[in-house]
């Protein structure tokens, strides 16, 4: 892999061999969509900027399972137009804005622990 690549992306490596069960269509499917964009021949400045933010994201959804939980129950929600010409970034920037909403509304939210 190419060190430009592990710079923009540093969690590559436990995004693509991450093991998820055969039955999560779900992160199955947002991996191929890393993979896809990873593909690209160019990318713009735009599209690498995104790309780092979806390497990020994917990282946290690893991580965090209240907001694997989240993007999971979100996802189902997106919509593409017919009109769009590249879906897979559509994919990704809605994946960032669930993410951004995600973030905004944790940090309202204010869990207390209930002692016994």
């Amino acid at each position: 892999m190419n060190m430009s690549i592990q710079n923009i992306c540093p969690n590559y490596e436990r995004i693509i061999s991450f093991n998820y069960l055969e039955e999560d269509r779900i992160t199955s499917k947002l991996i191929e969509i890393y993979k896809s964009f990873l593909k690209r021949s160019y990318l713009n400045n735009e599209e690498l900027k995104e790309l780092k933010q979806y390497d990020y994201v994917l990282g946290r959804y690893l991580d965090d399972y209240t907001f694997r939980k989240e993007l999971k129950s979100e996802i189902v929600h997106i919509q593409i137009k017919r009109t769009c010409t590249d879906i897979i970034r559509a994919i990704v920037e809605s994946v960032i804005k669930i993410f951004d909403n995600y973030l905004e509304n944790s940090t309202r939210k204010i869990t207390i622990a209930r002692w016994i």
